[in-house]
């Protein structure tokens, strides 16, 4: 793998490139998400505001040594301090080794890292699929995860992986570990403080943290062919922090860390998985390993304004392949036809139709409006498992 090199496929939009990123090779590679830097915005805010966290007596000492001191909110001067002191202890780094062929096909060492969410005592731990890709598709790679204030290094397994949604959960063998506090994100709201928790540029800069706001949410973000509901924060974006925590003013964990937005004319853009979206997909794959979603069974294309005028078609998903033995065979789908609707709702792209699709349960049955060589009319299709496609 080069110097730098991407890992994953960067997609443009204008001049704005959506990046996930990763370290790899023990050089920076953009690619997932991060957070590291200035905190004074936050302090001048709470403090005006009056907001303050205090020390409660009591306090522990987790697995990698550190001590751990409950807070709760109250009233002294910085509350950043006592949120990272809260959440800090609950984020660790992920790093994947693996070899591959280099130039000419000679086998080479790589290494590519991350961070994570500690959701269990017993060592479950939250990062991002991208961060773990390597290893999910290379035998030979392991996944190693090591704190912020130890020298301990734990060789995890990888519980699973959804790759749709950009979540993975990992496992290590350890007890009595300090876990996250899982917050609600839907209680977060606009303009409130946020702090983000991570390994930018790995171990090297464990346990960073920087502060910002929460300057959206609900954003839609179209990256790799899927779109994500986001939270969008000022808070400054490093490789390396993907798989880290965006924390509230509680120290809870109410985002995933996991996409920036780079260009020459941005900054401040960055994006995490809202944790009221997350924690089902987590329990699942802690359960079952995998999800397991409806599927119709077809390849799509987007028809988009200039496409349909220069074609002479109307504006929708075009079928470019229709899969043997799937429900949309079964129920007459051909090639060529172009869906304009799903359950009563006009869309125009696969990202539109996955959405309203992945709200069904498998054998649930949906009407899709075709249009058919100028002709429209309704289809019902009975999903099936997405499992049985393999």
């Amino acid at each position: 793998m080069n110097e730098n090199e991407k890992i994953k496929t960067e997609e443009k939009k204008g001049e704005k490139i959506y990046y996930k990123e990763t370290r790899s090779n023990n050089t920076v590679a953009i690619a997932v998400v991060a957070i590291v830097s200035s905190i004074i915005g936050g302090l001048i805010t709470y403090g005006l505001l009056g907001n303050k966290i205090e020390k409660s007596p009591e306090s522990k000492t987790d697995i990698s040594g550190s001590s751990v001191t409950k807070y709760e909110i109250s009233s002294v001067e910085n509350p950043v301090v006592a949120i990272a002191e809260t959440a800090g202890p609950a984020i660790v780094g992920v790093r994947v080794n693996y070899v591959s062929s280099g130039i000419f096909g000679a086998l080479q060492e790589a290494d590519e890292e991350g961070s994570g969410i500690i959701y269990t005592e017993d060592g479950y731990i939250i990062t991002n699929y991208h961060v773990i890709e390597s290893a999910i598709n290379n035998s030979t790679a392991t996944v190693t995860v090591t704190f912020a204030n130890s020298d301990k290094e734990y060789e995890a397994s990888i519980v699973g992986g959804d790759e749709t949604t950009d979540l993975a959960v990992i496992k290590i063998d350890a007890t009595g570990l300090t876990k996250a506090n899982i917050g609600k994100s839907s209680e977060l709201k606009v303009g409130e403080l946020v702090v983000a928790i991570g390994n930018p540029l790995g171990q090297e800069f464990a346990g960073s943290v920087t502060v910002g706001y929460t300057s959206a949410l609900n954003r839609k973000i179209t990256t790799d062919g899927r779109t994500y509901k986001l939270i969008q924060t000022d808070a400054a974006i490093n490789p390396g922090n993907s798989g880290g925590a965006l924390v509230n003013s509680k120290g809870e964990v109410i985002g995933i860390n996991t996409v920036k937005i780079s260009s020459s004319d941005t900054e401040g853009l960055g994006f995490a998985i809202p944790t009221d979206d997350a924690m089902p997909i987590i329990s699942e794959l802690i359960s079952n390993g995998k999800i397991v979603r409806p599927y119709i069974g077809i390849s799509g294309l987007n028809i988009d304004d200039t496409t349909a005028r220069i074609n002479n078609l109307v504006k929708g998903v075009y079928v470019a392949q229709v899969v043997n033995n799937s429900p949309a065979a079964s129920s007459g789908i051909q090639r060529g036809d172009i869906i304009v609707g799903i359950e009563g709702k006009s869309i125009t792209t696969m990202e539109e139709l996955n959405e309203v699709k992945n709200t069904k349960k498998i054998g649930d049955e949906v009407t899709l409006k075709i249009n058919r060589a100028g002709k429209e009319m309704d289809v019902k299709v009975k999903l099936d498992s997405d499992q049985n496609a393999k």
